[in-house]
């Protein structure tokens, strides 16, 4: 017998009744996710098409009338089927006016079952909406890339025409616009998925060590060099590998880069004979490197071979309209890890995140939201927000500056709250140590 199309979760903290439910379904041939936890069922949700929703109510921390909201309001048209112990005549009305299409008592039989489900599930063809969409109808989600932008999706309109073959793509945009996510979803979102994806950010790894870690070394090869090891594009065989802030790089990197491209083989460092792989190279800078290659930091040669596919990711104050559906995955996010539920955004608030400019781009947004959902109860509001959102509200008459200008005295501020501490003040920022020392030397 084939299996169904229709995917079931089923969420319960009793392992026997999970058992058992799956089971039964197994027996009718669905799909089985299965969940001890409101948290695990929330995450299993944002990764997977589910087409029934079966769940008990009462569980530790967040209980079941919980997760039927959230479903209600993020998965709107998804069936929900809740098992229960012996409900109360105001349990019942509570349940069906939560939204659940039906309730089943336990102990129930397997023909009870049966028929709960069919009488709930609404069939594969007809059930066109799965995860949470805009009222235009567009997805919300790509992935791990979250907006239905113009933006967004002419990157996603890209990925689509790259995403199952090898060509090298070059991801341009600032920090913390989420470059590596693209190169994410356009390795895991293509037929070469089941391949290693190998990030590497160029910048993070010590120049002396970038070119030994990129293409391994043999013994010997160098002191310290004590065994022969692989590098990560030997890691990244069949697959794809990012090499993030790739304008960090030295030139002696950039010229073993350009024979990988053109022969499609890696020598390791300290030995003779190459060694043929078969990689897909994703590359990204927030750098210019037009710019870098006037002043003969980096080779035009290289440039050309990354950039067979550009994809520019737009910043956050290009496509404001996105900061809604970001603000409510953070919060969901946080909400969950610090206070086991999904918290609210006042409209006031809300009005303030998507005037600002987010300089420091998503990132900014995520560490806002964070700290945010830490310092309210119930909700966040206007006074869980930083000060220098606000500010920058009340000072319309303010005369407009160049972003470069913003965001040296936003760095500035930074610094000046961690006491001079570039650490820190990187950290709150979102970039690393070497970013932050080249701002300010610019």
């Amino acid at each position: 017998m084939h299996l169904r199309k229709e995917n079931i979760l089923i969420v319960d903290d009793d392992v026997n009744i999970l058992e058992l439910l799956q089971r039964h379904l197994q027996s009718w041939n669905y799909h089985v996710f299965k969940a001890v936890s409101v948290k695990e069922a929330v995450t299993i949700l944002s990764d997977s098409k589910i087409h029934l929703l079966i769940t008990d109510l009462k569980m530790p921390e967040i209980d079941g009338f919980e997760l039927i909201k959230f479903v209600s309001e993020h998965y709107p048209k998804l069936p929900k089927l809740v098992v229960t112990g012996y409900p109360s005549v105001q349990d019942s009305l509570t349940i069906i006016k939560s939204g659940a299409v039906d309730y089943l008592t336990k102990p129930f039989t397997k023909e009870e079952l049966n028929l709960a489900i069919k009488k709930s599930i609404i069939p594969f063809e007809d059930n066109t909406i799965v995860h949470k969409k805009h009222l235009d109808g567009k997805n919300e989600t790509y992935g791990d890339i979250i907006g239905n932008s113009v933006k967004i999706n002419e990157v996603i309109q890209v990925i689509e025409r790259v995403k199952n073959n090898k060509a090298t793509i070059f991801i341009k945009g600032e920090s913390g616009t989420g470059k590596e996510l693209v190169a994410r979803a356009i390795h895991y979102q293509g037929k070469f998925s089941r391949a290693p994806f190998i990030a590497v950010n160029c910048g993070a790894i010590p120049e002396n060590l970038l070119e030994s870690e990129l293409f391994g070394y043999t013994k010997g090869a160098f002191t310290g060099a004590e065994q022969s090891r692989d590098g990560f594009f030997q890691a990244a065989d069949g697959g794809t590998i990012f090499l993030d802030e790739i304008g960090d790089a030295s030139l002696a990197v950039q010229s073993r880069l350009l024979r990988v491209l053109q022969e499609k083989e890696v020598v390791k460092v300290g030995a003779q004979k190459a060694v043929k792989i078969d990689v897909r190279i994703i590359a990204a800078t927030n750098s210019n490197l037009r710019t870098m290659i006037a002043k003969q930091t980096f080779r035009e040669d290289l440039y050309y071979r990354l950039t067979v596919v550009e994809i520019n990711v737009a910043p956050l104050r290009e496509r404001k309209e996105d900061i809604t559906l970001l603000v409510d995955k953070f919060l969901v996010k946080y909400g969950l890890e610090y206070k086991d539920r999904y918290l609210k955004i006042t409209p006031e608030a809300l009005t303030i995140l998507e005037r600002y400019d987010w300089p420091g781009n998503i990132r900014e947004l995520e560490n806002i939201i964070q700290r945010a959902v830490i310092m309210s109860d119930k909700m966040v509001d206007i006074e869980h927000l930083p000060e220098h959102l606000k500010y920058n509200l009340k000072m319309s008459s303010t005369v407009l500056q160049p972003l470069k200008e913003i965001e040296k005295q936003y760095i500035k501020k930074v610094l000046r709250s961690t006491d001079n501490n570039k650490t820190k003040a990187a950290e709150i920022l979102g970039i690393d140590r070497k970013t932050i020392r080249q701002k300010l030397s610019e």
